[in-house]
């Protein structure tokens, strides 16, 4: 199990390799790096977004969990 720190530091370069990635697609596309950039930092925000609400939405939804049985011969 990774700790919080690597964790976050995955996450971190993840999202900074996406922006980079995305940027250079979007100076491919219009020829201009603020423009690619833009697109990037728009792009990070709607799917950041988007992620927020899909994990929401799918929190609600039972099909599929596994819940721990209670053990009534424990106690």
């Amino acid at each position: 199990m990774d700790t919080t720190r690597r964790t976050l530091a995955k996450a971190i370069t993840w999202q900074l390799l996406g922006l980079v990635v995305t940027t250079t697609l979007g100076y491919v596309a219009t020829g201009s790096v603020t423009a690619g950039g833009a697109l990037a930092l728009s792009s990070a925000l709607v799917g950041f977004v988007c992620y927020a609400l899909h994990e929401r939405l799918w929190s609600r939804i039972r099909w599929g969990r596994i819940f721990p049985q209670n053990d009534s011969s424990a106690t």
